[in-house]
């Protein structure tokens, strides 16, 4: 089968990860004690409904939580924040979407799931208030029948939440920007358990870190007040090419897409039978089909498959999520008591940004294609992304690249060996960086890599608001 975005499910954006290192043991009273603070759920080791709730996404991150919190409210969220910082508990919160490295739970520990979090209200003056543990369908679903749009990411099962808090790479990014630089204000419960509206006019220190300095670092999120555009209608693509023409499709690729309007993004699929390419664009096919012709051209190969529909905003994000009801459960997960048709997944991923263009594009291809299971999604930067400011890092970079590797074919080892060797590869080429939101367990130092020139203020952040470390994991920023 041939691989694309649209039959490879991909995260853009994540659960929100929080975790922190083992504290004293929790004894059944005390988790009585919890329960009875509550409004929603608290599953134990035992109860019906703990092994549903403690499975995730990706099936290789299974863990044990000695608790998980069904947050209904945010009273609930304070309630676990408070507890787990009196009584030395690792907290690991979760949205219940996607999280590469399983920072979503933690053995031992409590899971804050805010998955019920879940409310959608799209207001007057363009403005929509979206609750943490809401997914891409439900929300595309519900500003596209308002005639509304936000720039975001194609799977409709990863959640808002981790997607925002890392930066947010989507479809419209070049028009629109990252998810995270359209978020007016949040609803964050720090570690204090305080809940507070952070905004560029309220704690304007947090709320530089929270759009674009990872999930987890600085509390736990439970809403969001995102501004939206119209929705505009789109002319989505999708272009095969025969494999032997993926140098030359990159080599290309890197010289025009940064040269086009914001209206257009784009992004590639490669690898040894893979040179994909695909994208939207904010008009009419009319528009849209000259400027593709010219760059098949520059490519010098005949596509083996072209598509180019022209849709409304919610059609568009259909045809990415590769199901017809964003909002139903042909588009939910399957995972943590969810009974949607989209299942698990059982990957591993690392990624580097591209700051600039290759030297040596075949070499690069070379690099990508040893392996003939890996797959690498190279999306797009540029427009609206590079006029940003946030604590998102990569502002100026021409592309991310995520390296993923099926575990189906290799044990999680020798999977991570294997992108590692692209992502190492790459790194003379591409710099030292990483978008966190792919978090990746060996990345080479990570803090640089994913938050670069970001990093100090963020540690500073994280002094102010988190000096004792309530929330911690192992990729966490620490500090100052």
């Amino acid at each position: 089968m041939t691989i694309t975005r649209r039959t490879f499910l991909r995260l853009s954006g994540a659960a929100v990860p929080v975790a922190a290192s083992l504290g004293a043991a929790v004894g059944p009273d005390r988790w009585a004690e919890l329960r009875r603070r509550l409004s929603g759920p608290l599953l134990v080791p035992g109860d019906a409904g703990y092994e549903a709730a403690r499975h995730g996404y990706f099936t290789m991150y299974d863990h044990h939580p000695a608790a998980i919190a069904g947050c209904v409210s945010e009273a609930d969220v304070q309630a676990c924040v408070d507890f787990a910082a009196h009584h030395g508990v690792p907290v690991a919160a979760r949205s219940g979407g996607h999280s590469y490295v399983g920072y979503s739970t933690v053995d031992g520990g409590l899971v804050v799931d805010v998955g019920r979090l879940d409310r959608i209200r799209v207001l007057g003056h363009g403005h929509a208030v979206v609750g943490a543990g809401a997914r891409l369908g439900p929300v595309y679903q519900a500003l596209g029948s308002a005639g509304r749009a936000l720039g975001a990411g194609t799977c409709p099962t990863v959640g808002i939440a981790g997607l925002t808090l890392g930066g947010g790479v989507g479809v419209l990014g070049r028009l629109l920007g990252l998810t995270c630089d359209q978020l007016e204000s949040a609803r964050v419960v720090t570690a204090d358990g305080v809940a507070r509206t952070v905004s560029a006019h309220e704690h304007a220190d947090l709320f530089w870190a929270l759009r674009g300095g990872g999930g987890g670092n600085f509390g736990i999120v439970t809403s969001f007040t995102f501004r939206t555009a119209p929705a505009p209608d789109l002319t989505s693509f999708s272009l095969q090419f025969p494999p032997a023409a993926a140098a030359a499709l990159f080599a290309e690729w890197q010289d025009w897409q940064p040269r086009q309007p914001d209206e257009l993004w784009s992004d590639l699929g490669l690898g040894a039978t893979a040179a994909n390419f695909g994208g939207c664009f904010a008009g009419p096919r009319g528009r849209l089909k000259p400027i593709l012709d010219a760059f098949v051209r520059r490519v010098g190969a005949a596509p083996t498959m072209r598509e180019e529909p022209e849709t409304d905003f919610l059609g568009a994000m259909r045809y990415f999520a590769g199901c017809a009801d964003l909002g139903g459960s042909a588009c939910g997960p399957g995972w943590g008591g969810g009974t949607g048709s989209i299942g698990t997944a059982a990957y591993v991923a690392t990624s580097r940004m591209q700051l600039r263009p290759a030297k040596d594009p075949a070499a690069v291809l070379e690099l990508l294609s040893e392996d003939p299971v890996s797959y690498t999604i190279v999306d797009g930067g540029g427009g609206a992304i590079a006029r940003g400011d946030s604590a998102f890092p990569h502002r100026r970079a021409l592309a991310s690249f995520q390296f993923i590797y099926g575990l189906d074919h290799a044990p999680e080892t020798a999977a991570r060996r294997a992108i590692g060797r692209m992502r190492d590869g790459l790194g003379p080429e591409f710099g030292t960086t990483g978008y966190v939101n792919y978090l990746d367990p060996e990345m080479p130092d990570w803090g640089r890599a994913y938050y670069g020139s970001s990093l100090p203020g963020l540690r500073a952040v994280a002094r102010r608001y988190d000096p004792d470390r309530v929330f911690a994991f192992p990729q966490g920023v620490t500090p100052a």
